[in-house]
């Protein structure tokens, strides 16, 4: 009997450390078309996400059930070990997100800048609907859970009041080092759930600029003007560009090994970080043109200025809001919250499934 219990148990332990090695592998049964759709929607939704100060690419992926799957594919690629359905998943998620970027620049920055209170209504609710989503994968909460987000939480509340108090969406002009440090910082953003890039970027004051550029190039590809496509491009797009690449490998892998090593901190500061995210999208603020004789991004404001500012890089003021408006915005944060929990629900399932499954077998 005890030749039958040692033989038994070498088995069992080949069998977990197989399962160890082979856990990135542990989705591979999933059919390509159901992968490709999950796949397509997170990508696109992390593409607008990143068009949006509030909502975080990083959430939209993990309430649609890829992001694992997209932090592996990257820290394997940095390996130079390519792996087919690794790759498939990568390829479409970036192309979705960046078919979301260059087609839904223009119309965002539009919106938020002519609805503000509506839009940012919306994002709050798009926003506090990611909390479910990584608090599922937190819990059990410790207290090292709790350190972590009161560690995530000050830090954007912080940045909220400094963007109240002044941060605007830029005037256009920043240094190529600048604007890839921003495009760094914006892809940080964008693969850690909680974080907004387009939040960070609108810190940074150069969230219009970049999408304005990008806007400028698509109209400019689509006139074939190449000449007009080149300004914005070389001055903009291609700095921010080389930032998100490094941005997002380096993150990954960080975070890769953070969740490994530190899972429950780690996790309680992504937690922090979205609930903290919302304190700087309150609605009830309007762009306002600069009064003559005001100093504007440090210069005084004269008519020649006054003349050659947009509507988009008008600073903003709080203002009262009506009834109608209070309501309307309550709504529009329920329904906000509703499509992530809706977007979440793709997410479930068999991926559920999956966890129990190497549970079992680990």
């Amino acid at each position: 009997m005890g030749e039958q219990k040692s033989g038994a148990k070498k088995p069992s332990e080949a069998s977990r450390t197989k399962a160890e090695a082979e856990r990135p592998e542990e989705v591979d049964d999933e059919p390509y078309p159901r992968l490709a759709a999950r796949a397509a929607v997170g990508g696109t939704l992390m593409g607008l996400a990143n068009l949006v100060p509030g909502i975080s690419g990083g959430t939209m992926l993990l309430a649609s059930g890829v992001y694992p799957r997209f932090i592996q594919a990257i820290a394997e690629l940095t390996r130079l070990r390519f792996r087919k359905r690794s790759l498939f998943t990568l390829a479409v998620i970036l192309t979705c997100v960046a078919i979301a970027i260059v087609s839904l620049s223009g119309p965002v920055k539009d919106l938020v800048v002519s609805h503000r209170w509506v839009m940012y209504s919306l994002f709050i609710g798009l926003t506090l609907g990611g909390i479910p989503v990584v608090w599922k994968v937190a819990k059990p909460a410790t207290s090292q859970t709790w350190i972590g987000a009161v560690c995530g939480f000050v830090p954007m509340a912080v940045l909220a009041y400094f963007q109240m108090k002044g941060a605007d969406g830029g005037d256009g002009s920043a240094s190529f080092f600048y604007l890839f440090l921003a495009g760094v910082v914006g892809a940080s953003a964008m693969v850690l759930p909680g974080i907004s890039g387009g939040y960070m970027l609108l810190v940074m004051g150069v969230y219009v600029t970049i999408l304005g550029a990008i806007d400028q190039c698509k109209e400019a590809v689509k006139a074939k003007d190449f000449d007009a496509l080149m300004g914005p491009f070389l001055d903009v797009v291609l700095p921010v560009g080389l930032g998100v690449a490094v941005g997002i490998l380096a993150v990954s892998n960080v975070l890769k090994i953070l969740l490994e090593k530190l899972e429950k901190p780690t996790l309680g500061f992504l937690l922090g970080l979205l609930g903290g995210s919302v304190f700087g999208l309150w609605p009830f603020q309007v762009g306002v043109a600069p009064e003559l004789g005001s100093r504007f991004k440090g210069r005084v404001v004269t008519e020649e200025l006054l003349a050659d500012l947009t509507p988009d890089k008008y600073p903003t003021e709080l203002f009262t809001p009506t009834l109608v408006q209070i309501l309307g915005a309550l709504g529009l944060v329920v329904v906000g919250f509703v499509l992530t929990s809706l977007v979440a629900k793709l997410g479930d399932g068999k991926d559920e499934a999956k966890r129990k499954a190497t549970a079992a077998v680990a």
